[in-house]
Parts: C-alpha cells; sequence; structure tokens
C-alpha cells in the first residue's frame, strides 16, 4: 500500500502545482504527505513557495466543497452508506457532528487542525446548510496556514521529507490551541455584536 500511495505521489509531483493540487484535491494520500512533498520540491526549486501554498490552498478547499455538497445534498444516510469510499467513517461522524451543534459555523475552522475530525467537519455543515461563502471563508482561512506550516517544514527537511509526519507531531499541540483561542475571539466578537 505505502509503494502504492509514493508511485501516486511521485506521479502527482510531475504535475507541479496541479498536482499538489490534486493530490489535495482527491484525499487519496494525506495532505501532510503532499505538502511535504511540495515543500521538498520548493527546496530543490523545482517550484517555488507561493504558487504551492495557493495551490494547496484551492485543492484543500475544493476536496472539503466535496463533503460539504455531500452533506448538503445527501445528508447523513447517504454518507453512513458511502463514507467508508472517502475513509469517512461513522464515529467521525458522530464526533463531527456533536461538535458541529456545539460550537456552530465557527468550528469549521478549529477542526481543520484536529486529526479526527478534520475532513468530517465539512459534512455536518453541508447538512445543516451552512452558507456556502461562510464556510469557504472559514476553510481557507484555515487551510492557508496549514499549507504554509507543511510546505515549510518539507522544505527545511529537504530529502529527509518522509520523516515530516513525525516531525509535526511536536507542533500539534500548539497549532490546535492556537485554533482553538482564534476561535473562541471569533465567539466572542459574535455575541457582542449580538449584544
Amino acid at each position: 500500500m505505502k509503494d502504492f500511495i509514493y508511485s501516486i505521489l511521485y506521479w502527482l509531483a510531475d504535475l507541479g502545482y496541479i498536482g499538489i493540487a490534486l493530490g489535495l484535491m482527491i484525499e487519496i494520500i494525506p495532505s501532510e504527505i503532499v505538502l511535504g512533498y511540495g515543500g521538498y520540491m520548493i527546496s530543490q526549486g523545482t517550484i517555488n513557495f507561493v504558487g504551492a501554498v495557493i495551490a494547496g490552498t484551492i485543492g484543500g478547499t475544493i476536496a472539503q466543497l466535496f463533503l460539504y455538497w455531500a452533506g448538503y445534498f445527501g445528508g447523513r444516510p447517504f454518507l453512513e452508506k458511502y463514507g467508508k469510499y472517502i475513509f469517512i467513517q461513522k464515529k467521525h461522524l458522530d464526533v463531527a457532528e456533536d461538535w458541529f451543534k456545539k460550537y456552530g459555523n465557527g468550528v469549521i475552522f478549529t477542526a481543520r487542525f484536529i486529526p479526527v475530525v478534520r475532513h468530517a467537519i465539512s459534512i455536518p455543515a453541508g447538512i445543516a446548510k451552512m452558507p456556502v461563502s461562510k464556510f469557504i471563508l472559514f476553510t481557507v482561512a484555515a487551510i492557508i496556514p496549514w499549507s504554509i506550516f507543511f510546505l515549510y517544514l518539507g522544505q527545511i527537511l529537504g530529502e529527509n521529507w518522509t520523516k515530516i509526519k513525525e516531525v509535526a507531531g511536536q507542533y500539534s499541540l500548539p497549532m490546535i490551541v492556537i485554533a482553538t483561542v482564534l476561535t473562541v475571539i471569533y465567539f466572542l466578537i459574535k455575541q457582542k455584536r449580538k449584544s
């Protein structure tokens, strides 16, 4: 399986920026790996950093829009039946739906930094008929720093880019904390406007 994933990754890499966008769009390979290899390509001078961030943002946003529309048009029964084909399990749906009900639209941003619900959170947003413009705004706001972070790590690691998950692990908690703080600030501003 690992060889199959890497063969797809190298094929995508030959496509440059389009390959990064496609890799994130189809979600066969974890985004950390796609972006990590993108960072390695930057270190080799094959592509540039800004172009890679743009490609990552476009691909990542489109991938989440697919899940949003699946929730919007198909609903939970559809996803419980077919979610396994896109690596979404029932337990992921349960957690994401609970989070969305509890925290509302702002959780779309925070959840992008948390492994279990990162992709699944788009589904309850679609089911709840969250305005697509707001969904895209929160999604892009999270995907840009995510792309920058993993591209930068991949660039720094260079030929050791395959160790990206191990290196990124030590930054996971700070990223979650920062995302949570930003979400709390968002909710406080929202509450102040209401009052």
